[in-house]
């Protein structure tokens, strides 16, 4: 595969402006937030400790963690529409790495967030939105099958990072941010792999 240089016009300050920006987007964490305007206890102190949407069901249910999903992927979604509107195509799928190192390090949540699996799934939706709806379908029926999320999430990944490729594997730059946030999702999942192969 041949990856072409089409990246030498990107200004380095739109770019860590950007960076920035996307990562100040993922820190504020919708879950937290709205659980404590309910007077609820933070999702952060029970069950696995993710203040993400799958958390947020085991804790209070499907409405609140539907409500979790829109806005995360509400979120995801406006800070792939600026990143698609003021930087080159092949540098885009790094605004999604900055979403997602936001939302497992928020800044406004003492740096202990989520895993990033629904902001990715957001921030893919405008990009990729054959790959999304492939992932979406992909997720429900790996959860039918194994009955474990993070593994669903993991078939999700998959679908996700292969539509990426195919979008931006042509430049070094791109691929170089679809398979790094490929590979920071499984990382940020290694606790579950570890709970997973020590049952077995």
């Amino acid at each position: 595969m041949e990856l072409s240089d089409t990246t030498a016009a990107m200004h380095p300050f739109i770019f860590l402006l950007g960076m920035l920006c996307a990562y100040l987007a993922g820190s504020i964490n919708f879950s937290i937030l709205l659980l404590r305007i309910l007077g609820r206890e933070d999702p952060r102190n029970q069950y696995s400790g993710n203040p993400g949407m799958t958390n947020v069901f085991r804790q209070h249910g499907l409405p609140l963690a539907a409500v979790v999903l829109v806005l995360d992927v509400c979120r995801a979604i406006a800070v792939a529409l600026t990143a698609i509107y003021f930087w080159i195509d092949a540098w885009v799928p790094w605004a999604g790495f900055g979403l997602i190192l936001g939302n497992r390090l928020p800044c406004f949540h003492g740096f202990k967030g989520g895993k990033g699996v629904a902001n990715y799934l957001g921030f893919c939706v405008i990009p990729l939105p054959l790959g999304t709806g492939v992932a979406v379908m992909a997720y429900l029926f790996t959860i039918v099958i194994v009955r474990i999320p993070f593994v669903a999430s993991f078939a999700m990944l998959a679908i996700l990072t292969v539509s990426g490729i195919s979008r931006w594997g042509h430049t070094l730059v791109g691929l170089s941010a679809v398979l790094m946030i490929a590979v920071s999702i499984v990382w940020f999942h290694r606790s579950n792999i570890s709970k997973l192969l020590d049952r077995n």
